[in-house]
């Protein structure tokens, strides 16, 4: 799959929460392919998967202790907003200058993303605005078409998902839950 992700291509893939479409988060036209799988206005950002702290430390100007310890205390897949994103595509990267990364508990994806080197996207596999499939039987041919390569791990599987916390973390410490 590296060489998959290092040639722009899409992928279609299980993450910690639900079915994803990915590619490499710092190939501006990699990710500009799925706003058009997704038919999503670019003003609407992507959730990025980095594998560990290491290497968010990579794609953020700081990150604040008390995020970490949150992280670490979580009970659910849990995505982060953070304020100054470096190292990324620009179209990943909100017009405010923030990014949403989430550092995904799931081996597979862990395993996927240290192998890469490098963040990747993750999006739900559906049209923008119609509903999130929750299972891979539930993704529509014309995503699953669109992609370059469709993983076959956890095809089967129904264990119920749901999409990851979003939170962000206010200049007076708290946490902000936004779904």
């Amino acid at each position: 799959m590296k060489e998959i992700l290092a040639a722009g291509k899409i992928i279609l893939y299980p993450t910690d929460t639900v079915w994803g479409l990915g590619c490499d988060a710092t190939n501006y036209v990699a990710v500009d392919k799925i706003f058009k799988i997704k038919q999503r206005s670019e003003s609407k950002s992507l959730i990025i998967l980095v594998s560990d702290e290491q290497m968010l430390k990579d794609y953020v100007e700081e990150i604040p202790a008390e995020i970490l310890i949150y992280l670490k205390n979580v009970d659910r897949p849990t995505t982060v907003i953070y304020p100054k994103a470096k190292n990324l595509a620009a179209n990943v990267i909100a017009s405010d200058g923030s990014v949403a990364i989430r550092i995904p508990q799931d081996d597979f994806c862990k395993s996927m993303i240290e192998n890469f080197g490098k963040p990747i996207v993750s999006t739900s596999a559906n049209i923008s605005g119609e509903p999130t499939p929750t299972f891979f039987k539930e993704i529509s041919s014309s995503i699953i078409e669109a992609c370059d390569f469709v993983c076959t791990f956890r095809q089967d599987d129904e264990t119920p998902r749901q999409s990851s916390r979003l939170v962000r973390f206010l200049s007076n410490g708290k946490i902000e839950v936004l779904r």
